[in-house]
């Protein structure tokens, strides 16, 4: 399925002799720039505004240049690609066309169906493709899948994800898409599997058909659930992941420093006549390795071009979230609408 922690964790030093383009000279294609170049990977940059690719080209002594020229003629490995997720599956499927490595930042496809032909464009290609489900590489959650995989917490019973903050609210891509890649990974990750079963509700308050508040409940085999709220219109910033077993519990808060990033809960639940006694524990905060996450993601693409093996966030992670965000689509129910809303277009899966 992919590379190892390990594996992943030992390049991490690496100088890159790979030449990587990227296509999309954002807010986000800045900290990939960033660290492409930080690797000595970045070899040239493109998009659609020439003024702001030669000023990325100046800022990481790179070049700039046309997007069609980019992807057909420069001398690259692979490329990422880091523009509007409508123009993700025709970015890639040229990209692969040519003969290049790719990256594509999440969401993966806005459809099923683009996600199906990138996966078989890449797999006719030859070539390796990897999505930006940036939080698999943070040492906090490598550490979080060591603990729960050594049965720290015992079996695990139920996974809880709450990504909420006063967002980059958008018009034409909905929460489902943003910002719920993130989380599914973790979750499918933690499971080692598909849910059996997803239920989906949300609500559109700033632009009609386009949900900005979101819960989501899987089911998945033996009983075990997780829970999913997303929201880019909370007051407040949380990124926490819960993991729950049957001697205890992980939480994962991003928000939080280095050092309160990860903790174990060692509560535990027992019978006790017709009732239980619960028992509190004081809870001990993980020792981590301090790294940026988005670094390691991009030393992990580098080595996936390099040596042709998948990367953890490969084409099969991408589909797998894909396919659950089409069965999220498939089985929404809309709280409601805000009157004053703006009319947009529904998303379809």
């Amino acid at each position: 399925m992919g590379v190892s922690m390990g594996v992943l964790i030992g390049v991490r030093e690496q100088v890159a002799m790979t030449r990587i383009g990227l296509i999309g000279c954002g807010m986000w294609g800045r900290n990939l720039a960033r660290n492409l170049a930080s690797l000595g990977a970045l070899a040239a940059v493109a998009d659609q505004n020439d003024d702001r690719a030669t000023g990325f080209a100046e800022e990481f002594g790179t070049s700039a240049m046309p997007v069609g020229r980019l992807l057909g003629e420069a001398d690259l490995d692979g490329v990422v690609i880091a523009t509007a997720a409508p123009t993700h599956a025709g970015l890639a499927l040229t990209a692969l066309a040519a003969g290049l490595h790719v990256y594509v930042e999440k969401p993966f496809a806005i459809t099923l169906a683009e996600a199906e032909r990138m996966a078989t464009a890449a797999a006719t290609a030859g070539r390796q493709m990897m999505v930006g489900h940036l939080i698999r590489y943070h040492d906090a959650f490598l550490e979080l899948q060591a603990q729960v995989g050594s049965g720290v917490i015992g079996s695990v019973r139920h996974v809880t994800a709450n990504r909420l903050a006063m967002g980059r609210i958008r018009a034409t891509e909905s929460v489902i898409h943003d910002l719920c890649p993130h989380d599914i990974s973790l979750i499918l990750a933690i499971m080692g599997g598909m849910p059996t079963a997803v239920s989906c509700a949300g609500a559109s308050h700033v632009t009609a058909g386009i949900p900005d508040m979101l819960s989501t409940l899987f089911a998945f085999e033996g009983g075990r659930s997780a829970t999913m709220t997303t929201s880019w219109m909370s007051p407040y910033k949380e990124h926490r992941l819960v993991v729950t077993g049957s001697k205890g519990s992980i939480v994962f808060d991003d928000t939080r420093p280095w050092a309160e990033k990860l903790t174990l809960y060692r509560d535990s639940i027992t019978p006790d006549g017709d009732n239980f006694a619960v028992a509190r524990a004081r809870p001990l905060h993980l020792p981590l390795e301090e790294a940026e996450p988005l670094k390691q993601e991009m030393q992990a693409f580098i080595t996936s071009c390099e040596t042709g093996l998948p990367a953890p966030t490969a084409v099969d992670d991408a589909l797998a979230v894909q396919r659950v965000l089409h069965s999220m689509m498939q089985n929404f129910a809309e709280f409601g609408t805000a009157e004053d809303a703006p009319s947009a277009a529904r998303e379809r899966g």
